[in-house]
């Protein structure tokens, strides 16, 4: 079956889909992205996605490119198109083209590219083993809470994590408080069971997830305790896990050489895990009640 893209306005065959050298994504990083997750056919918190790109695209000065309806009728199509019903749909504005000059241009007009790729749910098996993480600095900008395609730092961590055969690496900032990871947002659960993850400032992505499962451990009757935590709570905590929207909530059972808790997934977060899922399934937006 063809794959499709959307590239400013034309449905393409995603073999063939092109943007133009001098847009100004390819030619200074100057656009944001939102990933979507789908389940069963279903994008997974559409409008707390759009509300974060909306934000992305205020704080550079980019208009939205469209209307949020011509936006979800697009992203319908192009899942109609490819067939999707469990993954993701990647969606990116930028500045748009012009001639290549570090001010903004005058006349530009945002430029969309919207993508899908099918995914297979994790297995139960590999989610009760859980997965590692290794430490290392954060050397990002000092604006994280936008969505930028500037991920250069974070493409260099997570290929150390993968060099070192681990699944993510979580940043820490010169004070030894772990900021998040380099695509997914980091929680602890203490030995009084306390959750624990950082607050929402300009220091981390606000992932949607993050914001969802916030919910979640609410309507589960679980606190939630938003504040920096140090390398060394985390390595001493009953049970970690990170969020994101392509694996929701993922198990961490080792930080660099410590093992966390017993060393499998904790207790606490498989029961966050089936509650957020649970909720997907039946297609609801619990950070928006």
């Amino acid at each position: 079956m063809p794959r499709y893209a959307y590239v400013n306005g034309r449905y393409q065959p995603h073999s063939r889909a092109t943007v133009h050298i001098e847009d100004r994504g390819y030619q200074f990083a100057d656009g944001v992205y939102e990933v979507v997750p789908v389940s069963h056919g279903r994008l997974v918190d559409e409008d707390l996605h759009l509300d974060r790109l909306e934000r992305s695209l205020s704080e550079l000065r980019i208009d939205m490119p469209m209307s949020r309806r011509s936006l979800k009728l697009v992203s319908a199509e192009l899942m109609r198109r490819n067939r999707l019903s469990n993954g993701f749909l990647y969606m990116q504005v930028t500045r748009g083209v012009a001639p290549r000059d570090h001010k903004f241009p005058k006349q530009a007009v945002p430029a969309v590219v919207m993508t899908t790729r099918q995914t297979k749910p994790a297995k139960r098996e590999a989610i009760e083993a859980g997965v590692g993480v290794i430490a290392i600095p954060d050397i990002r900008w000092k604006r994280r809470d936008i969505k930028s395609v500037s991920l250069l730092p974070n493409c260099l961590g997570k290929q150390q994590a993968f060099e070192a055969g681990a699944y993510e690496a979580w940043m820490v900032d010169d004070e030894g408080f772990v900021t998040e990871g380099t695509s997914t947002n980091a929680w602890i659960i203490t030995k009084d069971k306390r959750l624990i993850t950082r607050p929402a400032t300009d220091d981390i992505l606000n992932g949607i997830t993050r914001i969802s499962l916030i919910r979640t451990a609410e309507s589960l009757g679980i606190s939630v305790e938003e504040r920096p935590f140090t390398l060394a709570e985390a390595k001493d905590a009953k049970e970690a896990f990170i969020t994101s929207s392509s694996n929701f909530v993922m198990p961490v059972v080792r930080i660099d050489e410590t093992a966390i808790g017993n060393g499998r997934a904790g207790e606490l977060t498989l029961r966050l895990r089936d509650g957020y899922e649970a909720a997907v399934v039946r297609g609801e937006e619990l950070a928006a009640q």
